[in-house]
């Protein structure tokens, strides 16, 4: 699929582009969590919670490239469809189950990283959650988030913009910049924050996932994909994404 491989993702370009694409939930998850893996460090055999893991695609990547042990959590999607997904990669042995990111069927202290990939804006914004998921942390864990993210605080602004808002409404006040995040998570004192950035490349990644998702519905669906239709007016202006990493003191 052209437009899918990327010189700044040489991980992801080993992934089947229609299987990522039958797989989507949202923009190139693969390009993402490579992207922050490099704000973190993953080594073989350490247990990893892949929290709003969708059908599973970032959960294949994280066991293929790092060799982790993978919890896959995710509420919307079934346990046995991102297991079928999973194992149609060759990837065997990572545990999904069905799980509400406020209500995790975990002990205290079981994983030694955390992962969320395009799903954090939904439920991390409140001022008392990092406290919750940093329970599951193993001291020295380590919590890793890619979120969308707008270059200005929608607070600055005043407004949503009308092309953001005509897509996903109210909810772009959890875009968030990266400074935002940094503070947040750092007032808490919870955690050592040790990546808050923007992606420079962030719009223009989206707008080739977009691109490509929506040549490949076309064939199957006959439609476009609508976020097109915000990304092209935006032009790079304020749409983003965000990646977070912090590590839980020892």
């Amino acid at each position: 699929m052209v437009g899918l491989r990327r010189d700044g993702y040489p991980r992801s370009n080993g992934y089947d582009a229609e299987w990522l694409l039958d797989s989507d939930m949202g923009p190139n998850p693969l390009w993402l969590l490579e992207d922050l893996a490099r704000d973190l460090e993953l080594e073989p055999g350490m247990r990893v919670l892949d929290l709003g893991s969708g059908k599973g695609a970032t959960s294949v990547f994280l066991a293929k490239e790092y060799g982790v042990q993978v919890w896959a959590a995710d509420l919307w999607i079934d346990p046995s469809e991102a297991a079928a997904n999973i194992a149609s990669q060759g990837v065997d042995g990572v545990v999904t189950l069905k799980a509400e990111a406020h209500a995790l069927p975990f002990a205290h202290g079981f994983f030694d990283a955390i992962v969320c990939i395009d799903a954090y804006e939904y439920f991390g914004t409140a001022d008392g959650y990092l406290a919750y998921l940093v329970d599951f942390l193993k001291p020295g864990g380590q919590l890793g988030v890619a979120t969308p993210a707008l270059r200005r605080e929608v607070r600055e602004l005043r407004y949503i913009p009308d092309h953001i808002k005509k897509l996903v409404g109210w909810e772009a006040l959890a875009w968030h910049t990266a400074d935002w995040w940094r503070f947040q998570w750092e007032m808490t004192e919870l955690v050592e924050v040790t990546a808050a950035r923007l992606q420079e490349s962030g719009w223009q990644d989206w707008v080739a996932w977009a691109e490509a998702l929506s040549e490949h519905n076309r064939t199957r669906k006959g439609k476009r994909d609508g976020t097109l239709d915000m990304l092209e007016a935006d032009q790079g202006e304020l749409l983003t994404f965000a990646i977070l990493a912090a590590r839980k003191p020892s």
